[in-house]
């Protein structure tokens, strides 16, 4: 009796299920194809063993990207070893895809069954499966299956934004569509202004440079020497400028209504900007190519190889060409025209527009083209599948056709193929470690950046967070430190010029302030007040007989009475300087006691 489990993948999780024991897995076919509609009778044939949801979405882009590549997910191999029959032989497993079916069988040893019964058993398990699971709808299970199948697709179109080559299919599409309107409209332009001045076709044959002149030019009455030096810039050319100033001068041409020269100056500008585009958009290309393609690029040119990418399809199409297909890529019309009438194949395709086959001889059109077909081969390949893309392999090959169009005509031998791909391999290693060093440089600059506005983002937010009562703190130091300049700063408005008393006058200054309190009766009791006064001003006087030290106390007495006679008038304008007059007045007062005693 074979015992045969089933493996469902699912968006929400892996299942694995059990059918009833029989002795050939064929005999099941009919009994499932009758029931696999009816839930009832599918139930009676498959149980559910075990469920293994997935933990997250990116869980389930991980288990699906594993069973599309053939790997056994450490998930999966949790399920099947914890709930599978020890006895390996004893036990086959029905998978829906064979690669995750040979996985199995070569890491577990489980034997594997794809196809047949299995197919219809996993479609009755699909279409009953919200049912087989308990607590699973069916809006749920194809949400998740919704969800998955859009992450899948996007890993699977993941790509290298800068080596992208569709946008050069569209720019050398639109280029080439530029081209064709740029002149359809140019013809226009050329017909509709020569009628008021047929001359100037004949003196300017580019496109763009007609639409300039046009547009400047206007009405060819008006057209004077003042002119010559703005028409030399727009032709480059100062022999043109003055044939064109001769020929509006006796032109055949005929007059012109101001409402026609208007509508035709506004259709030339139109010209005129979309000629400035078609350059924009050659310039964008050939940065694009240089970045997707820079070998095929180095080799034949950027547009012709923007073309055969095009004509391709893809650069990986391109590559995956031979030499041959790639030489007469563009003329698969004379191609099967040629194979229909028995003629001649064409030589070449796409490929005649490189600079190559035009410089070579008729005779070796063919042979350089065979060449040329065979080198751009290979630089496609070189840019479709190199992680670092380089030009220098498509400098050498471009080097190699050189050698061999003189070898034509010449008779020069070239050198070996091996040998210029060896230099071109020192080369390429050379400019990716250059590539490399750039890369860290630029890394250590980001970095660098990065680090300094956390640092300015870390600061700002210490700035922001400083609390209320820090900010108070701050706020009443401030006014403590003024108050503490506020006695210095009184001696330079005094006129104090002296250091030794600027420094012993705040000391006097808080002496007196405390007997500013009974200043109020200091004339009413002057002798009860004045003893106290002689006894601390005696024992500063008593040292009298030293001679430097008299002088030294005469000095700061006339400067007081000097400084009391002109606070008055320095104080005039200030309000705070009322008590310290007062206050001086006192201190006269007390002296005078004190000398009269």
């Amino acid at each position: 009796m074979v015992l045969l489990h089933v493996l469902f993948e699912h968006a929400v999780g892996y299942a694995l299920l059990a059918l009833k024991e029989v002795e050939e897995i064929s005999l099941l076919l009919p009994q499932v194809e009758e029931c696999v509609l009816n839930l009832g009778k599918f139930h009676n044939i498959v149980r559910l063993v075990a469920f293994c949801p997935f933990a997250s979405s990116q869980v389930a882009l991980e288990n699906a990207n594993a069973v599309s590549e053939g790997v056994v997910h450490e998930d999966l191999r949790l399920l099947l070893e914890t709930h599978l029959p020890s006895k390996k032989k004893k036990v086959l497993l029905g998978v829906g895809d064979p690669k995750i079916g040979a996985a199995i069988q070569e890491e577990l040893g489980y034997n594997c069954q794809t196809g047949g019964v299995i197919a219809e058993i996993l479609r009755g398990v699909r279409l009953h499966f919200h049912n087989l699971v308990k607590g699973l709808t069916d809006l749920s299970a194809c949400k998740a299956q919704l969800g998955l199948g859009h992450s899948y697709s996007r890993a699977k179109v993941k790509f290298n934004v800068n080596r992208v080559d569709n946008m050069i299919i569209q720019s050398i599409s639109l280029l080439d569509q530029l081209d064709k309107d740029i002149n359809t409209f140019s013809m226009r332009v050329r017909e509709w202004y020569g009628y008021h001045f047929p001359e100037l076709v004949k003196i300017i044959n580019d496109n763009a440079t007609y639409c300039r002149l046009a547009q400047f030019i206007g009405n060819r009455r008006e057209l004077n020497e003042e002119k010559l030096e703005k028409l030399e810039e727009l032709t480059m050319d100062g022999a043109k400028a003055k044939a064109i100033l001769d020929a509006s001068r006796s032109s055949m041409g005929m007059d012109i209504s101001a409402i026609d020269l208007i509508n035709i100056e506004s259709f030339s500008s139109r010209v005129v900007s979309l000629s400035e585009y078609r350059q924009s958009l050659h310039t964008y290309l050939r940065s694009k190519m240089s970045q997707v393609a820079p070998s095929l690029s180095a080799l034949i040119g950027e547009a012709v190889g923007a073309r055969l990418i095009a004509h391709a399809g893809s650069l990986t199409n391109l590559a995956k060409y031979p030499a041959s297909t790639v030489q007469i890529l563009g003329a698969e019309k004379a191609l099967f025209r040629a194979l229909k009438t028995r003629g001649n194949t064409p030589k070449y395709g796409l490929i005649f527009h490189s600079t190559f086959i035009g410089r070579a001889a008729a005779k070796n059109k063919g042979r350089i083209s065979r060449y040329l077909a065979n080198k751009c081969s290979i630089a496609s390949r070189i840019d479709c599948f190199s992680e670092v893309p380089t030009s220098v392999f498509g400098e050498k090959l471009r080097e190699q056709v050189e050698e061999r169009l003189s070898f034509y005509e010449t008779g020069e031998i070239p050198r070996k193929n091996l040998d210029v791909m060896k230099e071109a391999m020192v080369q390429a290693e050379e400019a990716a470690a250059e590539m490399a060093r750039k890369l860290e440089k630029q890394e250590k600059k980001r970095l660098k950046k990065e680090k300094k506005r956390l640092a300015a983002l870390a600061l700002a937010s210490s700035e922001n967070s400083s609390t209320p009562e820090e900010y108070e703190e701050t706020q009443s130091e401030r006014p403590k430190k003024k108050k503490k300049q506020k006695p210095q700063e009184t001696p330079q408005e005094n006129g104090m010029e002296d250091p030794s008393v600027s420094i012993s006058k705040p000391k006097k200054k808080k002496s007196f302030s405390k007997e500013e309190l009974v200043s109020s009766d200091v004339e009413e009791t002057a002798g009860n007040i004045s003893l106290p006064k002689r006894k601390k001003s005696f024992p500063k006087e008593e040292p009298v007989s030293n001679a430097e030290e008299a002088v030294n106390r005469s000095v700061p007495k006339k400067k007081r009475k000097f400084s009391s006679k002109e606070e008055p008038l320095s104080s005039g304008p200030e309000e705070a300087a009322g008590s310290k007059s007062g206050s001086s007045k006192k201190k006269k007062k007390l002296q005078k006691l004190c000398q009269e005693d």
